[in-house]
């Protein structure tokens, strides 16, 4: 949107240390303004329109595991990684309910790991869940810091 400056400055942060004169560079920086405003848009609309940006169904129990613990870690260091991340409100309500047993619940999917021996049926479904628990947790994030979110612009 215009005037909205969080995903430039969002993309700035993923893209520091690369070379500002790649054309890669600045089409990853489109990219990522993109994801980040349609990211926006699904969790403003409150319509389960958000999904998590993970390996497709077809790739290995082991690659959707690390994908599912990668993505947990990616949102925990966004989570306090942005600016005002100091902030003691910030830090209160991430101390609070119910975010602090959301915090910890994704701390402890970071380290997901396949199960050799488990059965396909039972991983699938297990993944299933766990990727739901994820797209609720998320919205649940999203609404209670949102009185730390400037106000969107018209």
């Amino acid at each position: 949107m215009a005037g909205d400056e969080a995903a430039p400055r969002i993309a700035a942060a993923v893209l520091e240390g690369t070379d500002p004169a790649n054309a890669l560079r600045g089409e990853c920086a489109a990219v990522l303004a993109r994801v980040f405003d349609e990211t926006r848009d699904a969790l403003r609309q409150r319509q389960s329109g958000f999904d998590l940006l993970l390996p497709d169904d077809e790739a290995s129990n082991d690659r959707r595991a690390g994908g599912l613990a990668a993505w947990c870690e990616g949102f925990l260091h966004g989570l306090v990684a942005g600016a005002g991340a100091e902030h003691a409100e910030l830090r209160e309500q991430l101390a609070g309910e119910p975010l602090a047993d959301i915090i910890a619940d994704m701390l402890q999917i970071t380290r997901a790991a396949s199960d050799a021996d488990a059965d396909d049926e039972d991983e699938e479904e297990a993944y299933a869940e766990l990727v739901e628990y994820l797209r609720v947790a998320v919205q649940i994030v999203y609404e209670e810091l949102a009185d730390l979110r400037p106000a969107p612009a018209p």
